[in-house]
Parts: structure tokens; sequence; C-alpha cells
């Protein structure tokens, strides 16, 4: 006999029972016995029913044997439509592969339109996805496609045996793409709140931003999306949309538990779909046509900062990004920055964090902009305006010098068999394995074995090496240093944003980041914020006016024409590597 729980606010006033440990009111009802003949004769509701078979749920777990074993990505297919990176898995032996298509798109960010057309083409499909999104997650499938600078990235991860089937499903939403209008206008929504919630970022946050415009060669800024955002619509989507993949090359790195044969099969495959088939079929870039991320190259001795006002005018919170670029991927250079940062970034947010309490947010980090290394620290702070934490951190750089030269041989090796032990250490799992390699492959190093490269490096490296970097290309006034600061001015510091914004640097030669230094002892009260005191002595360590002075700020007023009057570093997906070739 069957039994039916109902509960429902309908039935107050209509039970005759109250449930003693809660006080609930309830009745119990002995269902009629015509009522139960009446169910055993009628047929089904034809809306109720069970799912439809998972298409994705893998029924072979088998490891796939390897011809050989590969310990690095190795180039298994070149042609005019496509690159093929292929690493079996020789250290996880699961049953999952990782599968990445970049698609080289010319079409793609031509304008600020061109890129907004794109980022909806890549939500849109997200979105057309959705009624699979399920059925691959409980299969243990993950997917996601989203727009980059040179077009847009289709990435699985997940049980190989079924993952040919969601790469088909993914690949002909892409082939067969159709404008719902519906959708379009609920995705162009979104996209409208990401591009307005910008100015509610963290300012240290629009520092990284305005970082990227001042030093990638091909960078839109965000201002220009949501001018032409209100102006597109559905139409203008559906005549874009065949213009990304009319002239296409797609670079694919496959990885885990794939045979050779099978990940060549997969880019045919994919070839086929995208060059070969009936609908509007892609054609093959010209030489001319291929996208590489450039990077401004900043010149020696030079000190460049942006000031620009905080994007929220309630925050009152400043922010500092100072960054001093080196060059593009070499070893010993590498390592030498990552030990700088390794053996300073404690004293750092001791000195600048801890002892003069500038904010919150104190952090030394690397930097790598497609292949090009360099040292960033990033400081927001009410306490005092971006100008001031650039002094301070030159003041810090300053401390760290005597620091450094007298660093204890024994302090040295700890720092260095630290930065091993760090590189040493072993992908966790198939997908951080990728990513390391498949950076490698965007950048264009292709230094598959760098782990190995830089640790023996490292195992040869000197004080005197590391002494000798720093001379360089980090202290102050040496001969390789270059320099750019992003200075993001909250509410409590825009006095002194319209202050760096109105000093003219072609008339005034002692300036230093928007402050005016000099070496006149009438003016030292200028500088009063210049001496810092060392948590382990009495002594200050000043950075002088004279230093600030030779050192001399070139205020960046447009970022366009800054730009335009720096040379680029060469592209790492040419020259030497002959994969891209």
């Amino acid at each position: 006999m069957p039994r039916i729980f109902w509960a429902s606010k309908q039935f107050e006033g209509q039970t005759n029972e109250i449930e003693p440990w809660y006080g609930t009111a309830f009745s119990v009802e002995k269902i009629k016995d015509d009522l139960v003949k009446q169910w055993a004769v009628s047929q089904p509701d034809a809306r109720l029913g069970l799912p439809l078979p998972n298409m994705f749920i893998p029924t072979d777990l088998t490891l796939k044997q390897m011809e050989e074993k590969v310990e690095h990505p190795v180039l298994l297919w070149k042609s005019e439509f496509s690159r093929l990176w292929y690493k079996p898995d020789t250290m996880f032996f699961t049953p999952k592969a990782y599968v990445k298509l970049d698609f080289n798109c010319p079409e793609s960010n031509c304008s600020p339109e061109a890129e907004v057309l794109t980022q909806i083409f890549t939500m849109l499909l997200m979105d057309y996805l959705n009624e699979y999104a399920y059925y691959a997650k409980v299969a243990g499938l993950s997917y996601g496609i989203h727009h980059t600078d040179t077009g847009f990235q289709v990435t699985i991860v997940g049980y190989n045996h079924k993952m040919r089937i969601l790469l088909e499903k993914i690949l002909e939403k892409i082939v067969h793409f159709e404008v719902k209008e519906d959708r379009f206008s609920v995705i162009k929504e979104n996209v409208l709140k990401e591009y307005l919630n910008y100015k509610f970022q963290q300012p240290y946050q629009q520092a990284f931003y305005y970082t990227s415009l001042l030093i990638k060669h091909r960078m839109w800024q965000r201002n220009e999306f949501l001018e032409v955002l209100p102006h597109i619509e559905a139409d203008n989507l559906m005549k874009f949309v065949p213009q990304i993949t009319l002239r296409t090359f797609f670079e694919c790195y496959v990885s885990g538990n794939m045979t050779s044969k099978e990940a060549e099969f997969l880019v045919q495959d994919i070839e086929e779909s995208f060059f070969k088939g009936h609908v509007a079929p892609s054609k093959p870039l010209f030489p001319s046509q291929h996208l590489e991320e450039r990077i401004i190259r900043l010149d020696s001795r030079t000190n460049h900062y942006y000031p620009v006002e905080g994007l929220s005018e309630k925050d009152e919170n400043s922010a500092l990004l100072h960054y001093i670029q080196l060059e593009q991927d070499d070893s010993k250079m590498n390592v030498q920055l990552e030990l700088f940062v390794l053996s300073a970034k404690q004293a750092a947010f001791h000195q600048l964090r801890s002892v003069e309490q500038l904010g919150y947010i104190v952090v030394l980090m690397t930097r790598n902009d497609s292949g090009v290394r360099g040292a960033q620290f990033i400081i927001q702070s009410t306490v005092k305006d971006p100008a001031q934490l650039d002094l301070r951190v030159e003041a810090f750089l300053k401390m760290f010098e005597s620091k450094l030269y007298a660093m204890s041989d024994d302090e040295f090796k700890a720092n260095v068999d630290a930065l091993i032990d760090v590189k040493l250490e072993k992908h966790k799992n198939l997908r951080e394995e990728s990513h390391f390699y498949w950076r490698e492959i965007e950048d264009g190093t292709l230094k598959f074995d760098r782990k190995k490269i830089e640790v023996d490096v490292l195992r040869k490296l000197t004080k005197q090496d590391l002494i000798n970097f720093f001379d360089n290309y980090i202290k102050l006034g040496s001969p390789g240093r270059r320099k750019l600061t992003v200075q993001v001015y909250g509410s409590s510091h825009s006095g002194a944003y319209k202050l760096a914004r109105s000093i003219d640097i072609s008339s005034n030669k002692d300036v230093c980041n928007g402050k005016k230094v000099t070496s006149d002892t009438s003016d030292r009260e200028i500088l009063k914020d210049d001496t810092v005191k060392l948590a382990s002595s009495d002594q200050p360590a000043d950075v002088n006016s004279g230093e600030l002075a030779e050192y001399q700020g070139k205020c960046i007023h447009d970022i366009y024409s800054f730009k335009r009057s720096q040379t680029l570093f060469g592209s790492l997906r040419s020259g030497v590597n002959q994969a891209y070739n």
C-alpha cells in the first residue's frame, strides 16, 4: 500500500491532530480503494520519465599503452591549419586527458567592437552548451571557452573515454553558430555589468590593468568597450561571427591518457570541421596575419610614471605598482630575479607593511609578460599617496642593498636551497602539469625542461652573481634599470594627483615620480618621509635628494603617445624556435 506525505499551507484549519514534539498540526487519512484502482489502470503522464542516458559517462577506464615514454611535449603535427603538441601521461596514470585548442583569429581583436563581439560570441557558446553542462560534470568532464588577445580558446579536462563526444558537441556549436536574440540580450546585459563593475575593482587591481595597457603592444581600453557596447545588436554579431573563422589557425595541446594516433586523429577531425566542411569553410592564415603578443621595451636608465585617478570616487585607497623590467627569457637572469624576490620579499613586507604601516596590501613578486621578465612591488594605502609610496620603495631598495652586500654565505645558500626545493616540487595533477607546459607554448619559450635547466644554473650561482644582478638592474641609478610605475590616486589623495599631473618634466629637471626634489637643504623638509629606520638598527637608511634627482622621472600623459615612442621586444614565437616557422 502506498504512503503519500503532503505538506502545504492550504491545509490550515483542516487537520485534527497535533504532533507532540514540535506542535505541528496534521491529519492521517486512508487512501480510498476507488482512487487506488484508478491509479492502477491509468497511463503514466508523458511528462514524467527517466532522463536520457548520459552520453558522457565513461565505460572504458583502461590506461593506454604508450608507444614510447615522452618526458616533455613534442611537436607531433604541423600543417598550414594547425600545430599539435603532444604529451602522454607518464606521471599520474589516470584515465584522464587534457585538451586545449587556441584559435588565432586576426579579426577577433582588430577593433574595440571586434573584441566585444568576440567576448559575446564565446559567452553565448558557453550559454548554448549549458544543455550538456550537468551531464558532463557528473561524468567527470569540465570545459571552458573564453576569448583571448588573439582569438579564443577551448579547454576540456577529464575522463578521456567520452571526451571526443563532448568536443564534437562544442565544435558543432562553433561551426553552426546562430544568434538567439533572447539569449543575446541576456549576455549583452551581463557583459555591460561586467564592464561597469570595473570601477569597483580595488585600486591595486586597476594598477595591474594600467600596467598591462602600458606595456602590451595591442590592447584596447575598457572605456572604449563601454562606448561601443550599447550600439552592438544581434545582427552585428550574426554578420561578425563568420569573419572570426574566415581565416584562422589553431594550436592544440593534448596530454594524458591518449595515444599519439588518437591525438593526430583529433586534430585531423578539427581541421575537417573548420577547413574542409560544407558550411563556410575557413581558410588558412596568410603568413602576415599570425597575431603575436609583443611587449614594449623600456629604455635603459629610464624612470616612467603614469598617474591616474581611481575609478571609484568613494574609494580612499591609493595604489602603486612599481615595475622593474628586465629582459626576455634567460635562464640565469630568471633565477637571479627569482632569488632576489625570494630574498627581499619578507624584508619588504616587514619594512613597508609592519614597520612603516603603509597599507594592508604590500607585495613583492615576479612578473612575466609573454616571456619578458621583471619584478614588481604592489602597495595599496590610505596613509601616503602613490608618489610617496614610490619613494618608500626606493628607500627600501637602498636599505636592502646594504643587507644584500652583508648577506652571509649560509643565508645565501639557504635561499638558493629554498628556491631549488620550490622548482623541484612535482606537479600535483594533470591539469597543473598542462598549465606549466602550455605557458611555455603560449609564450614561445618552449623550455619544457625549464625546471632542470634553472636548478642546474642555481647550483652554480654565487652570491657575487646576485650582487652583480642587483647592481646592474635593480639598484637605483644602475645602468640596466628600466622602471615604470603606475600610480592610482584614491579620493583621499586627489590634491596630490593634480600636482602629479601638473608637473612638466621637460622644464623641471629635479623631479622623481611626481615629487619635486632638490639637493638644497632648504627643501630638505620635502624629503622628511624619505628616511627609513631599520627594525634592527637605530641608524636610518637615507635616500637623499641628490640620488633621486639623478634618476629623473618622466610623466606619461598619454598612453598611446608613450607606446608609439618605445621599441618592442621581438616575439619568441619565431626566429630561433623553428616550431613556429
